[in-house]
């Protein structure tokens, strides 16, 4: 396990059993990946309207996607921050229906895929796909879920976002977080 681990979560209301799985999976997959490490991170799980909108706003990109990732600029000494991590649980939701498999599922590997994301792995190449798609397969078998038997086993459309300097990410705006 981390050393300690702060994860502040954003959730809708009427949405405790997505924040429950959300919590248990981050922890488990940063305890995993950041063993003995002091870390931070912010999961938003919002909806596809809003992931939109912060896709068009720090993207360009004028259309829902399933996972955002907005790495930490700085840290405090001794404590590794992470990052915001955003997943839209209507793009879970509806995945998930398509392939068959409990939402939950699809949810923990959005959050394991942006995980990635926010410690600098990425897919922009074709080695760098194939690199982080082994990771994600790694972490989600580690923590016990077992792979899709799709081919796209990576996210369809995840982001891993860098905010222009003169806007602030949503963390940085710091509104309406829970901490756990």
């Amino acid at each position: 396990m981390p050393a300690a681990l702060s994860i502040d979560l954003r959730t809708p209301a009427r949405q405790a059993r997505a924040a429950a799985v959300a919590r248990a999976f981050v922890r488990r997959a940063v305890a995993t990946l950041l063993p003995g490490e002091e870390a931070e991170i912010s999961v938003w799980l919002c909806g596809d309207r809003t992931i939109r909108s912060l896709n068009r706003r720090f993207r360009g990109i004028d259309r829902a996607t399933d996972v955002l990732s907005f790495p930490a600029a700085e840290g405090v000494p001794g404590l590794r921050a992470l990052g915001d991590l955003i997943v839209s649980l209507d793009t879970s939701r509806r995945r998930a229906r398509e392939l068959g498999i409990p939402f939950e599922d699809e949810l923990r590997r959005y959050l394991a895929h942006g995980l990635l994301h926010l410690l600098g792995h990425d897919h922009e190449r074709p080695a760098e796909a194939k690199r982080m798609a082994a990771l994600e397969r790694r972490l989600v078998s580690a923590i016990g879920l077992t792979e899709r038997s799709d081919p796209a086993s990576a996210p369809a459309r995840s982001s891993s976002a860098r905010p222009a300097p003169a806007r602030a990410s949503p963390r940085a705006r710091g509104r309406g977080r829970r901490r756990s």
